[in-house]
């Protein structure tokens, strides 16, 4: 009796034990993509660019190139392209790039935009003031758009010995397809004379 109660106290042990980590392992997956968010912003790992409300108080002599690169995910139906490819800025500076959104379907479009920033040392100190990358766009049929994207790069990036030799920046964004939501109001088609 006493060996029965002992292997059910043991299977009882082992049960609370496995399911303690399964909620465990999927409160972990659950966190793993908003922290892991976090720890890329706070360090710019992976080319993760940084937000600010306005530019930088401090514009150096000092430039670097900025590339521009756009791509969709396969089977989304939109031609996306940079307006222009490199410009060069001053360190501080707010520059301002245009990329080309355009639908050729006959039926409304959803699409966000990821991004990253090579080298993704120059991510921490790749600024972004406002960006079409920061809400879903949707594109009506036919339809051509030029999305803006207002950004400096840190002057603090002198400051970082893994950084300060960076002469180009790549900026790079993919669009993915979105659903529009169920509330969303195609615009009045525009009255022509």
């Amino acid at each position: 009796m006493i060996a029965a109660w002992n292997r059910l106290t043991g299977i009882h042990k082992t049960l609370v034990q496995t399911l303690g980590v399964v909620l465990f392992m999927g409160a972990m997956g659950w966190a793993a993509v908003p922290l892991y968010d976090l720890f890329c912003r706070v360090t710019g790992y992976g080319g993760t660019t940084n937000r600010a409300a306005e530019g930088s108080a401090v514009v150096l002599d000092q430039t670097v190139r900025v590339r521009f690169d756009a791509s969709v995910v396969r089977d989304f139906e939109w031609k996306f392209r940079p307006v222009e490819r490199v410009t060069e800025i001053r360190l501080g500076e707010v520059g301002l790039a245009f990329y080309e959104a355009h639908n050729p379907t006959d039926r409304p479009i959803a699409g966000s935009a990821s991004y990253n920033v090579t080298p993704y040392d120059a991510g921490l100190y790749f600024t972004k003031i406002d960006c079409f990358c920061f809400e879903f766009q949707i594109l009506q049929p036919g339809e051509t758009v030029l999305m803006p994207v207002t950004y400096f790069v840190d002057p603090e990036i002198l400051n970082d010995r893994d950084a300060r030799d960076i002469h180009t920046i790549t900026l790079s964004y993919t669009f993915h397809p979105t659903d529009i939501p169920a509330d969303y109001v195609a615009p009045e088609p525009a009255m022509t004379n």
